[in-house]
């Protein structure tokens, strides 16, 4: 018996900046739709036992890891990370961290979409611990890490709130189909 089943092909390396970039702003939309569903602000920055950072924490690191990584590095943007800030800031109001996730997002969105084959298989500008990567294998790397963190990001919402209520992170819909 034979079955009937559509073929499907990995997107051509042309599409692949497009798709990084479309994957990517979904996963950036959803942090900020997190930051959102805290009800106050102080509520973004507590403590909870047992998970090693709060929301707010989360939510700096990874605009200032894609404003650096795609912004700065692929993008020329000039912005300048400060990474310890990231991990160290406290009590930052929502508005800011909201503002530096839009801004994390319009860097992505400027910056991806513009890469090109040639682009995504040259290395990456950076080198980490003395490897290097093509730009496409880093990228892909920052989408998967971003995914991470806004898992850990949910978790911590849940477990500040007590609402178990899910803001629509992976959603299927965002994807171009």
């Amino acid at each position: 018996m034979t079955t009937d089943r559509r073929t499907e092909t990995a997107p051509s390396l042309p599409a692949l900046p497009a798709l990084l970039a479309v994957t990517i702003a979904r996963e950036v939309r959803a942090v900020r739709r997190e930051i959102e569903a805290y009800p106050d602000d102080a509520a973004v920055w507590r403590a909870v036992p047992g998970l090693p950072n709060a929301g707010g924490t989360l939510a700096l690191h990874l605009a200032g890891n894609l404003r650096h990584y795609v912004g700065a590095r692929l993008g020329g943007t000039g912005y300048v990370r400060d990474r310890d800030r990231e991990f160290a800031a406290r009590d930052v109001p929502r508005a800011e961290v909201l503002a530096q996730i839009d801004a994390a997002l319009a860097d992505v969105a400027a910056t991806l979409p513009t890469l090109d084959a040639a682009a995504l298989a040259r290395e990456y500008p950076e080198a980490f611990g003395g490897r290097r990567f093509a730009t496409v294998e880093y990228v892909t790397h920052l989408a998967v890490h971003l995914a991470y963190h806004l898992g850990q990001l949910d978790y911590h919402r849940r477990a500040v709130t007590g609402d178990a209520t899910g803001v629509g992170a992976v959603a299927l819909a965002e994807l171009r189909g």
